[in-house]
């Protein structure tokens, strides 16, 4: 078992055999998870990082075939937070202590360039020792790049399969794997600490495709890795499908802790979702991130990417003391800091 982990952490040229043989059984997973668990403590201690994600636009102009918020569902509730909404948000989670802000919603094409710009200026400008994080999806090189020069630090974009054949079956026409991998590369490129990442369990998906991501993402070489297992949406073609399993999903998030030391990785809720200790599970495999909910609770139910989401009807402080709780009794703590992921020089 010791060749296990040795292999992982020093970057060897594994076979697609060796992978499989780790993915397809549990036989490992208690001396994954240790090991997994003592490079983070060696490296980021207990410490989990909190992030205060605003999910301040439903709207999207892509139709796929797997979210709850697709432009094609005439069934969502449509809403966006204004500016000033948006920096009440970035407010109240400062006093409770949020360090980062994410900025995640659909592609929504009402936010321009020239919007996107000037809300990154203006928390900038009030909250100067804050990260800010963006996901809003693909985007060309300039617009990035101006994001960027406005303020912004990180850039989440999770590639969700690397398989050109897989990404077919889950993306219309209009999207293309190459597209997405372009920006992922351009956001690096940039200079944004950048987030990518996958669905476990995702429909059609299989161990080829797994093994795909990660090498993809041992050629990315992201900053930050998040993955959670897919969960159906009752307005979508993929409704009467399975959920990827909260196993296979620790099962990942410790491999890819041996593999990326440095990564931030975090517990994410979709993980808490399909298990109601999923999320602590995460955190004892490995992971170090939570992503707290800060939009107004008025609009947490309308951002449903996938069905029974949790935490939407709690209020932001609510939902941080809940889930410091959860982190502690984990063995961790939740940790007031801006969180940047570290580098071997700098450790």
């Amino acid at each position: 078992m010791f060749e296990i982990v040795d292999k992982l952490e020093e970057n060897h040229d594994l076979s697609d055999d060796f992978f499989k043989s780790l993915l397809s059984t549990d036989k490992y997973d208690a001396y994954l998870f240790s090991e997994a668990d003592n490079v983070r403590r060696k490296i980021y201690g207990t410490d989990v990082y909190i992030r205060g994600l605003i999910e301040f636009t439903n709207y999207c102009k892509n139709n796929c075939y797997y979210c709850g918020i697709r432009a094609g569902n005439t069934n969502a509730e449509r809403y966006r937070l204004s500016e000033d909404d948006i920096l009440l948000c970035c407010g109240e989670g400062y006093k409770l202590g949020y360090r980062t802000f994410v900025l995640q919603g659909g592609e929504d094409p009402y936010f321009s360039d020239e919007k996107i710009c000037s809300i990154i200026k203006k928390i900038r400008a009030e909250f100067p020792d804050c990260a800010i994080t963006l996901s809003i999806g693909e985007k060309s090189r300039e617009s990035y790049q101006k994001y960027f020069d406005s303020g912004a630090n990180r850039y989440l974009l999770r590639h969700e399969t690397a398989d050109k054949n897989h990404y077919r079956l889950l993306h219309p026409e209009s999207l293309s794997l190459e597209n997405r991998k372009r920006c992922l590369f351009d956001l690096k490129d940039i200079g944004f600490q950048t987030g990518s990442g996958f669905m476990v369990g995702s429909p059609y998906q299989t161990l080829d495709n797994i093994v795909s991501d990660l090498r993809f993402l041992r050629k990315l070489n992201p900053e930050m890795i998040g993955i959670g297992p897919f969960i159906p949406h009752k307005d979508t073609k993929f409704r009467d499908f399975p959920a990827g399993t909260v196993e296979l999903t620790v099962r990942l998030i410790a491999i890819l802790r041996l593999m990326f030391p440095y990564a931030l990785i975090p517990a994410t809720t979709a993980l808490g979702t399909v298990s109601p200790l999923g999320r602590e599970k995460g955190l004892k495999a490995g992971a170090n991130v939570i992503m707290p909910n800060l939009s107004p609770t008025a609009v947490r139910k309308k951002y449903m990417l996938y069905d029974n989401k949790i935490c939407t009807g709690e209020e932001s402080a609510q939902c941080k003391n809940c889930l410091s709780n959860r982190v502690s009794g984990a063995g961790y703590k939740i940790v007031t800091d801006i969180g940047d992921a570290k580098k071997p020089n700098k450790v």
